[in-house]
């Protein structure tokens, strides 16, 4: 299953379209990417399609046909988390190419000497585990009473931390939002 940033919205199936500007495979591309992301220097990153036909790093292998065409490419980068997506194309190989071409063209600005008040990928950093928790209850992002017991809210925080965990195939910022969400219930 695709890890899609809950902050990023995705393109209803019906609106996909098909490209005719790409024209490299995606063989070439996921090796594109692959220096273009080791010539940003991110402390990590990850990328998730539609299946788990993938390398180590989650990008698709040359033949992928996931039945979602969409893409998501997240990293870090001193501290900041960062996500980056793209299912407007109805072929996995150009969602992967714009991807790319976002990523390289974002990191070419930032050789140019001209400055402003962020960095240039301030567009793809996901807030942070304490402004997501700021907007939902502790109990409401756990799916327990207010009042549960600190068992109940642990058992509950195991159930959720199957799914969420980025080892198991989870997102990074939900994880850190439901242990946010279980130590604000039990005073950890």
């Amino acid at each position: 299953m695709i890890d899609w940033p809950a902050e990023i919205e995705r393109t209803p199936e019906g609106e996909r379209t098909r490209n005719k500007n790409f024209k490299a495979s995606l063989g070439s591309t996921t090796i594109d990417l692959s220096t273009e992301m080791g010539r940003l220097e991110p402390d990590n990153w990850r990328a998730s399609i539609g299946n788990q036909h993938t390398k180590s790093n989650g990008l698709p292998r040359h033949n992928a046909k996931p039945d979602d065409p969409g893409f998501v490419l997240r990293w870090t980068k001193d501290g900041e988390q960062y996500a980056v997506a793209c299912d407007a194309y109805d072929r996995l190989r150009d969602n992967v190419r714009a991807v790319y071409l976002w990523v390289r063209e974002t990191r070419l600005r930032g050789n140019r000497p001209v400055r402003t008040a962020e960095s240039e990928f301030a567009a793809a950093r996901l807030p942070s585990a304490d402004d997501v928790a700021a907007t939902d209850q502790p109990h409401e992002v756990l799916d327990v009473d207010p009042d549960a017991t600190e068992s109940e809210v642990r058992n509950a925080f195991r159930e959720r931390a199957k799914h969420s965990h980025p080892d198991l195939g989870g997102s990074v910022a939900e994880f850190k939002r439901i242990t946010g969400a279980k130590e604000a219930m039990i005073d950890e």
